[in-house]
This record gives structure tokens, sequence and C-alpha cells, in this order.
């Protein structure tokens, strides 16, 4: 999945990656037998190319990275959250068309 857009996190990056971040962060939390997390991936790759420099976009794997997803209330894949000033400024749960992702990143610029 290597994208130059995109940033693979971990519990251990979360603090650095995300809420030290100087720029709004959409967080993509996934799983490799996900089949909606694999349906939306090609959009999310797609807004992290869009919104290169203006939006950081990184992936967490809920299987190998499991303190964040239970931190923030994760219950279902994908889900999607937008991080502003180191808080959860927004929120999708499930396979939504590109154009609401693209709303919810839109709204924190």
């Amino acid at each position: 999945m290597a994208s130059p857009n995109i940033t693979e996190l971990t519990d251990q990056a979360f603090q650095t990656e995300v809420l030290d971040a100087a720029t709004p962060v959409l967080v993509d939390f996934w799983a490799p037998w996900c089949a909606p997390c694999r349906a939306i991936a090609p959009d999310v790759e797609a807004l992290a190319q869009a919104y290169s420099g203006k939006v950081k976009v990184c992936k967490l794997n809920v299987d190998d990275n499991p303190n964040t997803p239970t931190r923030y209330n994760v219950r279902g894949i994908p889900t999607l959250l937008v991080f502003k000033n180191g808080k959860v400024a927004d929120q999708i749960v499930g396979r939504v068309a590109k154009a609401k992702l693209e709303e919810m990143i839109k709204k924190q610029l």
C-alpha cells in the first residue's frame, strides 16, 4: 500500500504524526481483511494526493495498533477521523462516497 502521500501510523507515532501536526490530519482506521476498508482506499489515496501539503493523510491498521482505536472509541471500520489542533474535528464511519470524504476535509481547511 506504500504511497508517497499517505503515512502509515503506529500507536507509538500517533502523538507526533497526528496530535502535534501543524495541519489537519485525516486518519483512516482500517484492517487488511476489511472489504469496505479496501473499497474506500482509492478515494483516500486520491484525496491524499489532491490535498497534499494542506492535509496530512494517515492510515492506522487496527489489528497491529489496538491502543489508538480504543482511545478514540473506534468500534467499526473503516472509521475516518479528522484531527485539527490535536482534537477530533469530524468523523465518518463506514464506506461513503468520495465527495462526502472531501466535504469533511474541506470543512477543516
